[in-house]
């Protein structure tokens, strides 16, 4: 196994997941990163050796862990982070950073947060199936980014499932059962003309109200999470598919191509055209 890997996946954006970069590191005594803020998940799995975590809170305090082997730390965006190795013994550590529209409640659900960073394995088996699984998001230079992020899916699976402090969703709590019924609905119905008012009617509540509870449950508006899931679908028409521009834009709910290109260059920062220029794949490889 080499000292160091590295590897960095292009920025793709997908609905639920995003893997922004990864890597394998064999630290020196005392190496460390931060204090700094990180502007996506970041995700360390020990595999031997130790170090501390130290996370700042919102009241300007800290608080540090002391890890080794066999267990691994979230940070968090939006707060400040350090972490080091242990002078005497040293860790070694595989490591993935994502985002996505559904990173965070993964992650909740995983019993992880900026308040609550260590994962725990319900067993040392547990452990070493999450760790292979980092190793194959790591990949190689053949691997396509669609194996990467298709692992990056696996990856938070085994994350939820073996963490000790993995928390039960309950399909009762009403807010998420509407915000459930909405996602549905967007998701079979995408390429259609959908409303914010009509996703409140097929949920049954007062527009105002519906907004503000899928704001809560998602973490962004209807409306931004509408936008969002259609770009994502055009994305990967452009990067998977010869289909003309203007079927794209139909295909995703915009019967005028002016309109579909600058929401998709607001998502994006690109034209659909550059974007297909750039990601393109063909025989799920990058042209």
């Amino acid at each position: 196994m080499p000292d160091v890997l590295f590897s960095v996946f292009p920025n793709e954006q997908f609905i639920d997941l995003t893997l922004y970069q990864n890597g394998y590191e064999k630290c020196m005594p005392m190496h460390g990163f931060g204090p700094n803020v990180r502007n996506h998940f970041l995700f360390h799995y020990i595999i031997s050796g130790k170090g501390t975590l130290r996370v700042n809170d919102t009241d300007m305090g800290h608080t540090e862990y002391h890890l080794s082997g066999g267990s691994g730390f979230l940070i968090e965006p939006g707060y400040v982070n350090h972490y080091w190795a242990d002078k005497e013994d040293p860790w070694e550590y595989i490591w993935v950073e994502f985002g996505g529209l559904r990173a965070n409640t993964y992650l909740e659900t995983a019993g992880l947060s900026n308040t609550h960073p260590v994962y725990l394995p319900k067993s040392p088996e547990d452990g070493c199936a999450l760790q292979k699984e980092m190793f194959a998001i790591l990949g190689t230079e053949e691997s396509s980014p669609l194996y990467q992020i298709g692992h990056l899916y696996l990856f938070m699976d085994i994350l939820i499932s073996t963490s000790q402090s993995q928390k039960r969703l309950l399909g009762g709590k009403l807010k998420e059962f509407y915000v459930r019924e909405a996602v549905s609905y967007i998701e079979h119905h995408y390429a259609e003309n959908i409303t914010v008012e009509g996703l409140a009617q097929i949920c049954k509540l007062d527009r105002s109200y519906f907004g503000k509870v899928f704001k809560s449950v998602v973490g962004q508006p209807p409306q931004e999470f509408l936008l969002r899931y259609r770009m994502e679908k055009a994305a990967e028409a452009l990067m998977l598919t010869s289909s003309a521009i203007a079927d794209i834009s139909v295909s995703v709910g915009y019967a005028n191509s002016l309109h579909f290109s600058r929401a998709f260059k607001s998502v994006y920062g690109i034209s659909p055209r550059e974007y297909r220029r750039k990601n393109k794949l063909m025989d799920g490889r990058r042209v």
